[in-house]
């Protein structure tokens, strides 16, 4: 099955983030590099963060410089308390006081069962959840204390409203995310900051190519979307920048799926 790839984005341009500034979380590929080149294209600078950088964080980078934005990239584990501070510092150092962030670092695994072990499951979790936490915690702590209005972006995933094998560790860290968005927002609307949620279906991304290069499993999933095609990173980006955009100034505490009418079949 072929499914067309091409996605414009030098056309209809809203600036809808001019003068705004990002942090994208694992963006050095799929939906996060989506999310960063699609809010580029809207005006922000973006700040690029991946657990390393390399030649795919300098090629996001250059994109992003090549629409005319400023870009940085700030490895680091967003797993860990001491890499978040430190990109978050290095934000505000280098390109100014941040007004967006999409935290969308993320790792799957396919395992049963009942053979998931507690390694597999923290490290799953805690990629997934506590680092959405921590990334928001620190961006709303800056943002309070300066005084300024900001929007969080989360990325869950279609697997918070649809159950496939060997993902009893997964599926919860992605439903989770959909609490933390509310609990968060119910907690910051007051100070400005608005929170929300993307769960993306079936996205042409590195982590599912294992399903788009399989003929015997990729039209079994196909015929389950309403859309008949998977969807493209620069298609979550460009929901991702209307959330972070003034244009959703009365928009927090939500989580809308972005799966071409996968859950809804």
């Amino acid at each position: 099955m072929k499914f067309s790839q091409e996605r414009q984005l030098d056309k209809g341009q809203n600036m809808r983030l001019k003068g705004k500034i990002a942090i994208v979380t694992g963006a050095g590929q799929g939906i996060g590099r989506g999310i960063a080149e699609v809010f580029a294209h809207e005006g922000a600078d973006v700040v690029i963060n991946d657990l390393t950088a390399d030649s795919r964080t300098d090629e996001v980078a250059n994109n992003i410089r090549n629409k005319g934005r400023r870009a940085i990239v700030v490895p680091g584990d967003v797993s860990r308390r001491s890499d978040v501070e430190r990109v978050f510092d290095t934000a505000w150092a280098e390109l100014g006081p941040v007004d967006v962030l999409a935290n969308n670092a993320g790792i799957e695994t396919i395992i049963p069962f009942t053979e998931l072990t507690d390694e597999q499951w923290e490290a799953v979790t805690t990629t997934n959840l506590k680092s959405e936490w921590m990334c928001s915690q620190a961006f709303c702590r800056r943002l309070i204390a300066e005084g300024r209005k900001g929007s969080i972006i989360n990325i869950g995933s279609i697997q918070a409203a649809r159950v496939l094998p060997g993902r009893t560790h997964y599926a919860p860290s992605k439903l989770a995310i959909e609490a933390l968005t509310r609990n968060i927002s119910a907690e910051v609307g007051a100070n400005g900051i608005r929170v929300n949620c993307i769960h993306p279906g079936l996205i042409d991304t590195p982590m599912i190519q294992w399903v788009l290069n399989r003929p015997d499993i990729l039209p079994q999933v196909v015929t389950q979307i309403s859309l008949g095609r998977p969807g493209l990173p620069a298609e979550i980006g460009s929901v991702a920048a209307f959330l972070a955009s003034d244009e959703a100034s009365y928009v927090t505490g939500q989580s809308l799926y972005v799966d071409g009418g996968w859950v809804g079949k």
